[in-house]
Parts: C-alpha cells; structure tokens; sequence
C-alpha cells in the first residue's frame, strides 16, 4: 500500500497543480498535429513533453471519474486516475491501432477499477463481465481482461521500488508527526487499507474539517519538496 500512497500524492499534484489553470478550467485538448509532435519528444526522453501531453489530457481524468461517482471517495478516484494518465503517456505507442485518447481512458479506468476492486466496496454490485471499453481491435473489453491482462501501463517492479524507498524518505522528512499519522491513515502508509477522512476523524477524535485541512496542508508542503520529475522519469 506504501507505493499505492506514493502515486496517489502525486496524482493529487498533478491534477490540482498541472492541471487547472488560474480560471479553474482544463487546458485545452492539442490538436492531432500538436499531440503527434509532443508524443515524438517523450520517445527521445522530453520530460516536459510528457508532462504537457498529461496537462493537456486531465479532461479525461475527469470524465472518468463522473462515471464512478459514488464508488470511492471523489479524492481517491482523482488521484489514481491521474497516474492512469501518467502511466497511459509514457506507455503509449503510436501506430498501434489504437489513439491516444482511447489507450488513456483504459489505464485511467483500470486503475480506478482496481482501487474500487481493493476497496471491496461494490464486490457485490460490480459483476466481472461488466463491458468497460474497447480494444484496439474494437472488441468488448471487460473488466476480467483489465484485472488479469499483463498491462504496458505498469511500471518494472525495481523502478517502484527505488522509487519508493527514495520517496518514503523524503516523506518522512517534511511533514510532521501529526500529518504524517493522518497520511498513513488515508493512504494506508503502513499497510491496511486507505480510511476516509471521516473514519481518521473517528480514529483521532477530531472533526472531519479538522482532518481535510491537515491532509491538504500535507500534501502542499509535499508538493513542495518533492519534485514531479521524480515520478515521470
């Protein structure tokens, strides 16, 4: 869970830094020729590209997390949706079949389905044959193919790995006891599942508001002292 929580904060960042411009509106979608040219930088290593290519796509994040309104906390769909989207740009292959846009909304969606599916908050509601999308081949995909299908969007084990013992450290670093225990309790830092904000209320005997501003304020100074590039590498 430890990693899970690492790639959250970060999709929090990305989608309430990168994302949303002064106005609180998405950028706007690239053109084909303006997407094409920014795909070509990422397949040199152009960090800046990719990061653009998923400020330009949060829209999607978005659209998606509508539909599983309800099914997780709103937060939570936001952030994993957003890493989605982060693994969906620095996976992609053009000239597969398959457009940008389609290939993003299958990992933005297989990460929210995986968290609902972790949560075991609708196992009773969420049947396995459930149609979610397509493939490149225009076939029904569902949601058995997204939970068992070896994904081109996961990263290599030893990458997370280093990366979340160089995160953890840094995490431990900068925020302070009191929001580092309400961190491990949201983001089940230290195993367990992730609680919602009003059962880390429960847990600490405090009010819910209390809790939303802690959170926030720890993920700010995150924001702060860890750098996106670490992620996106």
């Amino acid at each position: 869970m430890l990693l899970e929580f690492l790639w959250r904060i970060l999709g929090k960042i990305v989608f309430f830094t990168g994302a949303i411009g002064a106005k609180n509106s998405f950028a706007k979608p690239l053109s084909k020729e303006e997407e094409d040219y920014y795909l070509d930088l990422v397949k040199k290593g152009d960090k800046q590209a990719k990061e653009i290519l998923v400020k330009h796509n949060m829209r999607l994040v978005a659209h998606i997390v509508k539909k599983y309104a309800g099914a997780a906390e709103t937060d939570d769909l936001i952030s994993v949706g957003s890493i989605g989207l982060i693994k969906a740009i620095g996976s992609y292959q053009p000239g597969h079949g398959t457009t940008l846009a389609t290939y993003t909304a299958r990992c933005i969606e297989n990460e929210i389905l995986m968290l609902i599916r972790a949560n075991k908050k609708h196992k009773n509601t969420l049947s396995l044959s459930d149609p979610v999308g397509m493939d490149k081949d225009g076939n029904e995909l569902t949601l058995m193919d997204l939970l068992f299908e070896k994904e081109d969007c996961v990263f290599e084990e030893v990458e997370r790995n280093v990366q979340r013992e160089k995160l953890l450290k840094e995490i431990q670093r900068v925020l302070t006891e009191r929001e580092y225990m309400i961190i491990c309790l949201r983001y089940a830092l230290k195993g367990g599942i992730p609680l919602p904000q009003r059962e880390v209320a429960k847990v600490l005997k405090i009010s819910r508001s209390y809790i939303s501003r802690i959170e926030k304020h720890a993920i700010e100074k995150l924001r702060r002292n860890l750098s996106a590039d670490d992620f996106l590498g």
